[in-house]
């Protein structure tokens, strides 16, 4: 079995030879691509003398982890043409309307330390070890969305500083992703009767707890990106007053945090449990953070609970630690 980097040279020299021959002119393209958390290699298809063309991308990385569970080179190259065609052949691009990006702009929270490249081409703010950054949502699905990281070029374009970003994104957010706190007997009730239970069964399955004894859900409608919620401070307030008691806010993925009454554990216990089921269970692209936060329902603001050593999210521990500072969310995202 060959390893990554010569799969990648050979992927590379070889790609073309795979594609109808409509494609045969075109040149082939293997550049770096900052995604959440982590770098990939993405290969695209362009059209000599035509650098702006509009290409889709595969991403060798995957390409490479299908090769080691086959075995099979060629069965591994064909299947990504193929998919390379599918995809130009079926893309449609909607036209990105400048003019209604204002409505559209959302914030997703991402790692600080993990997207440390990523994070220099694109306007955010820090909260915490986290960073808030920006989407431009182009189409609204029944299952999900389409949506663009705004970099520094697009903030640009639009004519847009991050302060303008950060209060669209706020407005937005709460519209396209209505915020939702479920407790966690609410969402295994919901799933018990999604899989066919009658809902008097489920009920009974379920059963009642105390609210200080709850896991809280906090995402958002679609379940996508859902840890952004917590940026919304009315809805711990709304959640602490009805718990009785602060709160410890731990990030269970970019899709959703679990957040539990203060009386349920110790933040370094938490902020243990909480790494290792982002090293055993949650894909690397999902992992949000391996600290504890905790909501101070009297002064109404989110700090860090705790400081452990693994700050990535990679499994790597860093040599030299950020110092993230404990700060109160600004007041422009409260609405």
């Amino acid at each position: 079995m060959m390893d990554y980097e010569i799969f990648k040279e050979v992927v590379k020299e070889s790609f073309l030879s795979y594609m109808p021959k409509s494609y045969q002119d075109m040149e082939v393209r293997v550049a770096p691509v900052d995604k959440v958390n982590r770098k990939l290699d993405g290969i695209s298809l362009l059209a000599k003398n035509e650098k702006t063309m509009i290409s889709p991308t595969l991403y060798i990385n995957d390409m490479y982890e299908k090769y080691l569970k086959t075995g099979d080179l060629q069965e591994t190259l064909r299947e990504a043409a193929e998919a390379m065609d599918e995809v130009f052949r079926g893309a449609t691009i909607p036209p990105l309307d400048i003019s209604m990006a204002k409505d559209n702009i959302i914030f997703q929270l991402v790692n600080t330390m993990q997207n440390e490249d990523m994070l220099k081409n694109l306007p955010h703010r820090e909260f915490q070890d986290l960073s808030i950054i920006y989407r431009w949502v182009v189409d609204v699905e029944q299952k999900g969305l389409s949506s663009v990281v705004i970099n520094n070029h697009v903030a640009e374009s639009l004519g847009m500083g991050e302060e303008q970003l950060f209060k669209a994104a706020a407005e937005n957010t709460r519209r396209i992703l209505p915020p939702v706190v479920q407790s966690m007997n609410e969402v295994m009730r919901d799933m018990l009767v999604a899989d066919g239970m009658p809902e008097e069964m489920a009920d009974l399955m379920v059963g009642e707890q105390e609210p200080e004894n709850i896991m809280w859900v906090i995402s958002n409608e679609r379940k996508i990106d859902g840890a952004a919620s917590m940026l919304y401070e009315d809805k711990l307030h709304k959640l602490a007053e009805s718990v009785g008691t602060d709160l410890y806010i731990l990030p269970s993925s970019v899709h959703e945090v679990i957040a539990v009454s203060v009386e349920m554990g110790e933040p370094e216990e938490l902020a243990q449990m909480v790494s290792e089921i982002n090293m055993d269970q949650v894909d690397i692209s999902e992992r949000l953070s391996n600290q504890v936060y905790h909501y101070d329902k009297d002064l109404r603001k989110i700090t860090l609970a705790t400081d452990t050593p693994n700050k990535r999210l990679d499994g790597v521990v860093a040599e030299q630690q950020h110092a993230y500072e404990a700060k109160p969310f600004k007041k422009a995202a409260v609405m």
